[in-house]
């Protein structure tokens, strides 16, 4: 029952809401209109724009240099190979390693 009601009540507000709300709606989109095409409001908004065309170069290179550091930690994080720096991985993805000072030398080994 106390669902049955609510919903009622629920229906009621829509529908007297609608009636009075689209009334109610235009007067707020008017003031706004109004407001929005101020001088006041219109010299921020220049200011504001003129601004953000002045930083774009700067916040584009730091968002640069940000999405490349992200993207080496990343890589660095998914690879999970602490390799030392004589070994690396060839283009074949299999390990290699630099032997030149290591050990007896190449054709040398038992």
């Amino acid at each position: 029952m106390a669902k049955l009601s609510f919903l009622a009540g629920l229906a009621a507000g829509y529908v007297l809401g609608a009636k009075a709300g689209q009334k109610r709606y235009q007067q707020i989109k008017t003031q706004a209109d109004r407001v929005w095409g101020s001088d006041p409001v219109q010299a921020r908004v220049d200011t504001v724009k003129q601004a953000v065309k002045e930083q774009a170069p700067v916040v584009a290179a730091k968002l640069g240099d940000a999405a490349k550091s992200a993207g080496a930690s990343a890589k660095e994080r998914l690879t999970g190979e602490d390799l030392p720096e004589t070994t690396h991985r060839g283009t074949d993805r299999r390990l290699h390693a630099d032997t030149t000072g290591f050990g007896p030398g190449p054709g040398q080994l038992p």
